[in-house]
């Protein structure tokens, strides 16, 4: 939180325990998590009328009940922060559907990504471009002569 409050576009080490010895794929499902809560909070909360829903405020009243509002419904879901590893549940709900922690459900996300995710291929250009790079830094250090 403190590297993207202070400006960096780049937040190093998804993925990394023991000092970064030792990379694990349900720490990367994790941070992966934390960062995009960041990263939300980075953007900041714009403030509308519209947003700010003064209209809905002026008709519901004092005492009133917004949340099944057009409005409500139209916005929570852009606003309120969505995770698919926090269980935001109560603990009789969370232990029905068999109580699984944060680390649980990140094994069982990485091993899903890992077993079915088929990447896109790369544009021919930048796979060309990027083997360039490759090339002009090996020859850079000395890799290839």
């Amino acid at each position: 939180m403190l590297a993207a409050q202070g400006g960096a576009n780049l937040i190093y080490g998804a993925g990394m325990i023991e000092l970064g010895v030792t990379f694990d794929f349900a720490q990367l499902v994790m941070d992966n998590e934390i960062f995009k809560m960041v990263k939300r909070v980075i953007k900041g909360i714009p403030v509308t009328d519209e947003l700010l829903a003064i209209d809905v405020i002026k008709q519901v009243g004092p005492g009133g009940e917004f949340i099944s509002h057009e409005h409500t419904y139209k916005n929570f879901k852009s606003e309120q922060s969505n995770t698919k590893l926090i269980d935001r549940r109560g603990r009789d709900a969370w232990l029905l559907d068999g109580g699984k922690n944060m680390t649980d459900r990140a094994y069982e996300d990485a091993q899903y990504i890992l077993n079915n995710y088929k990447p896109e291929k790369l544009p021919e250009a930048a796979a060309l471009r990027i083997r360039e790079i490759i090339a002009e830094t090996e020859i850079e250090y000395g890799v290839v002569k």
